[in-house]
């Protein structure tokens, strides 16, 4: 059968590991024929947005990529885009299966004159938005999601086999702002790329990684990861935490890019030995390091990451948020309740200090974690209903 994504809502970038490019790759791998339609807008590797040319090309895991134009070439940030020929595009892939990554794009119109047209394939829509990254003030709620963005998602829900939201935030957001009726609506988590868990999860990563940066063997390594920018800024809570733990076994990694305003903090916090802020290292890398550390900690927003880490089997500690408590799987994870130093220390010296807590929550990690977010048996899950 053949699976047509179709991801106009945000841009997809190739070698990135989101959803968006997950779902697919792994489509294909449980023998499915895949295509990707989508924008031209792709981020470089400075995290800036720029014009992808190719208009049709196979991406690194042999999945079909068709990258269709802006038709009024309104700006990057434009939330009103309409891109030429979706209609006509979808028609000369000629899906059995269709998987739509979010509601919001003026183009949904097509898509459900196409349904509409070939009633016998299936339909699958995600949504990525929820209270935390959307509908943040009055006009972007009321005007822009409840009535705009609702319109479209109203627009597809008769054809649409089921609806997801890819965290329980996101699931209630569907619910509640887009109104689509409950019982078609389920969670579809993200999660973890089973081969880089595999490749990561060798000893002699962990070894290298430590290694480079004089970490041993016996030393209790705290990792993090990810964009740290206004939204957070947590991380350098728990940098001034690791650097107050009374131990010298404990050491802390941070990568990521760093917001110009933060950068001189983050620099003054990185000591080079007990805590070290390394920079930006490569989505690929990222599995590697995560798999190197004893525990992983996220005190700000959530992002993919977490997903990543419970699929690498690895105890977390991260900030609590409503919605987002999925990636506790029966004891792996250790919620923040507060943005401070002293609950930040707190937690990790709770776990550092009782090791039948700690290896419980390893076990725990090893055991659930890797299963429930494996990207194979997510993918498996996304086509599957009746």
């Amino acid at each position: 059968m053949k699976i047509t994504h179709i991801c106009l809502c945000g841009p997809v970038t190739d070698n990135w590991t989101y959803q968006d490019n997950l779902l697919p790759k792994y489509h294909k791998k449980l023998g499915y024929e895949v295509s990707v339609i989508t924008s031209r807008y792709v981020f470089n590797d400075k995290g800036q947005l720029v014009i992808d040319k190719r208009s049709e090309y196979i991406n690194e895991h042999g999945v079909k990529i068709i990258r269709i134009e802006n038709k009024y070439r309104t700006t990057i940030n434009s939330k009103f885009k309409i891109y030429d020929n979706l209609y006509k595009t979808i028609e000369e892939e000629k899906p059995e299966i269709l998987f739509i990554h979010g509601v919001q794009f003026i183009n949904i119109k097509d898509v459900v004159k196409y349904i509409k047209k070939h009633p016998y394939i299936k339909v699958f829509v995600d949504n990525h938005a929820d209270f935390s990254n959307s509908a943040t003030n009055w006009l972007s709620l009321n005007i822009l999601h409840k009535i705009i963005w609702r319109l479209c998602a109203k627009m597809i829900e008769p054809y649409t086999t089921r609806f997801y939201g890819v965290l329980p935030a996101r699931v209630d957001f569907l619910k509640n702002v887009y109104k689509i009726p409950e019982e078609k609506v389920d969670l579809l988590l993200m999660g973890a790329d089973d081969e880089k868990v595999i490749k990561a999860k060798d000893p002699n990563v962990r070894k290298e990684i430590r290694e480079k940066y004089k970490i041993k063997e016996d030393d209790f390594l705290i990792m993090t990861g990810g964009k740290i920018d206004t939204a957070k800024w947590q991380t350098l809570l728990l940098m001034e935490a690791v650097k107050e733990i009374n131990n010298d076994k404990v050491k802390l990694i941070v990568f990521g890019s760093v917001v110009q305003e933060l950068k001189e903090k983050v620099q003054a916090l990185s000591d080079g030995e007990k805590v070290q802020y390394i920079g930006w290292i490569s989505a690929d890398e990222a599995y590697n390091y995560f798999a190197a550390a004893d525990l992983v900690v996220f005190p700000g927003r959530h992002s993919v990451f977490w997903e990543q880490v419970a699929g690498l089997g690895i105890p977390m500690i991260v900030k609590y948020w409503e919605g987002t408590t999925h990636v506790d799987v029966g004891g792996n994870c250790e919620f923040l309740y507060e943005d401070s130093k002293e609950q930040i220390k707190e937690k990790i010296e709770k776990l550092l200090y009782d090791k039948i807590l700690y290896l419980r929550m390893k076990q725990i990690s090893e055991n659930q974690g890797i299963s429930v977010f494996s990207y194979k048996k997510i993918a498996e899950k996304s086509v599957n209903f009746k």
